[in-house]
């Protein structure tokens, strides 16, 4: 008798690793980047760290990023902003590479968006890669939320936000917005206020040197930049 209990215990674990399995395949995580080339990342942090410095911070944040991604289960995604480069810390067998397509940060976000929902994924979460602040944890609270709301966001503490989720697509998420600015978590909140919306802990977007300038992880960067 005790035997088959056993049996019917691990049977039981077996269908719910598999209804687990076949759930989070449903999942998808973009992962929004930019090529990690001198003079083209972090501009606003390199006007006053210098272009190498900032380069390296945003490298030191690209291994962060794809650390705390790398282990979750679910699809994850990397859309690079210039070209897809294959040898690079994004390791195929973890990440799906893609390429951001159009003119603005609103259109390429909401074109893989669309995208995505059109491949059949019910929960999409997007995310940039300069989240210092970024744990694995806050990645699967947002998909978790995503089952009793319509839309996830995490603040960011200069106005915008470092993580959008939904479970249907809406467009108008990404229009008519001043990116960069402290208008667009705002704005954003203005465009679904009748609907239902979680949020996560409010974060430290890096963007300037403000930012970086009294955590300890980023002192060596500093120590070799042009200030």
């Amino acid at each position: 008798m005790g035997q088959i209990i056993d049996q019917c215990r691990k049977s039981v674990h077996a269908l719910k690793s598999i209804k687990f399995l076949k759930e989070s395949q449903k999942n998808l995580l973009l992962i929004f980047t930019r090529n990690p080339e001198l003079g083209k990342c972090k501009t606003r942090l390199a006007a006053t760290v210098g272009d190498i410095a900032a380069l390296e911070i945003y490298r030191f944040l690209l291994s962060h990023t794809a650390r705390v991604t790398r282990g979750l289960n679910l699809i994850k995604e990397v859309h690079y902003s210039e070209t897809i480069w294959e040898d690079d810390l994004w390791d195929k067998t973890d990440f799906d590479k893609k390429l951001q397509k159009g003119k603005d940060l609103g259109e390429r976000m909401c074109n893989a968006f669309k995208n995505g929902f059109d491949r059949g994924f019910e929960k999409i979460t997007i995310i940039g890669s300069d989240l210092y602040d970024l744990k694995s944890v806050d990645l699967e609270m947002a998909f978790n939320k995503l089952a009793h709301s319509d839309y996830v966001l995490g603040p960011a503490q200069d106005g915008g936000y470092y993580l959008l989720g939904m479970k249907k697509f809406n467009p108008n998420l990404f229009k008519n917005k001043k990116w960069g600015t402290e208008k667009v978590l705002k704005d954003t909140l203005a465009d679904i206020e009748n609907e239902s919306i979680s949020l996560l802990e409010l974060k430290n977007d890096i963007d300037v040197y403000e930012d970086i300038k009294d955590i300890e992880a980023f002192q060596p960067f500093l120590k070799n930049s042009k200030l």
